[in-house]
């Protein structure tokens, strides 16, 4: 089965009404997303990051990459700039699916399943595994590379990750490319 990993909005400039909160949310699970990217990419497994421009609607990736690794979340940024070889996209709402070419590109890479990360796990990270899990792909969402502003939120989006559209929840350290 082919797999592809996904990073939602973890490239952020962070300017935004609860800007700082999900900064910090976003550090406790970046270091994490990094060393499982870099296993992905070892494993030749694709990796592609979409990302909100909150509010700044742009088509240039590059002038926005230099503002988060100028802005609130340089460090995240550094961190999880995409490399050769990554997939960049923006989206315009929540769902990593809605106005954006991901379906086409997961259907030309022949992926059946997708391993998300990001944030925010009630919201993007929620949404973007409902609209896979409707178009039938596997969904993965990896513990503890998942974030919200509140903990609370994320235990619920695992809830209902795990019991509404039967996502395999795992740790970092246990995910298999298979």
């Amino acid at each position: 089965m082919k797999t592809a990993l996904l990073i939602l909005d973890m490239l952020s400039e962070f300017d935004f009404p609860n800007g700082a909160t999900l900064k910090r949310a976003a550090e406790g699970v970046a270091a994490d997303i990094a060393r499982l990217a870099s296993r992905a990419r070892k494993a030749k497994v694709p990796v592609i990051h979409v990302n909100d421009t909150s509010g700044k609607w742009e088509s240039d990736q590059r002038a926005f990459l230099a503002r988060c690794l100028s802005g609130r979340g340089a460090a995240i940024a550094q961190r999880l700039r995409p490399v050769d070889g990554d997939y960049f996209m923006f989206k315009p709402k929540h769902s990593a699916f809605y106005g954006t070419p991901l379906a086409e590109l997961l259907y030309m890479l022949k992926v059946e399943r997708i391993v998300l990360t990001g944030q925010s796990s009630h919201q993007c990270v929620l949404l973007t595994a409902s609209d896979a899990h409707v178009r039938n792909i596997e969904v993965t969402v990896v513990s503890d590379c998942i974030a919200a502003a509140k903990r609370t939120d994320t235990r619920h989006a695992a809830y209902v990750l795990q019991h509404g559209i039967g996502a395999r929840l795992t740790h970092s350290r246990s995910l298999r490319w298979r």
